[in-house]
């Protein structure tokens, strides 16, 4: 009878930063009704002499690993709200889970423009 072999020691696995931005940054324009992320949130000076690594959003690492997730998005005039804040936050967390395995301890998504060249569809 063959014996089954099991891993004991758990390696460690380190994720670059950017790799979490650009996670997050594709699965919130995934969402129809986000125009855009935008750096509006940061002081004019910072927007223009510093380059942020990713336009729209922030992420830190709070106590026990827990990842706080901000994000800065503009939309579409005609669409919910709070359902394309839902859907963004969902979408997150189900390819932050998905593709590297972190859950994240809360995603705030702050609205910062909306765009009235193109209606919404969900009216």
């Amino acid at each position: 009878m063959a014996k089954k072999k099991e891993l004991t020691n758990k390696g460690k696995v380190d994720i670059d930063r950017d790799i979490l931005l650009s996670i997050i940054n594709l699965a919130t324009k995934e969402i129809s009704g986000v125009e855009s992320l935008t750096n509006a949130y940061l002081p004019w000076f910072k927007r223009t002499f510093c380059k942020p690594k990713s336009e729209g959003v922030a992420i830190k690492f709070e106590g026990n690993n827990v990842l706080k997730i901000d994000v800065y998005v503009r939309v579409y005039v005609g669409y919910s709200v709070p359902d394309i804040a839902f859907r963004i936050q969902e979408n997150i967390k189900n390819s932050l889970s998905s593709m590297v395995g972190i859950k994240p301890g809360r995603i705030n998504v702050h609205v910062y423009g909306v765009n009235c060249d193109k209606v919404g569809e969900e009216l």
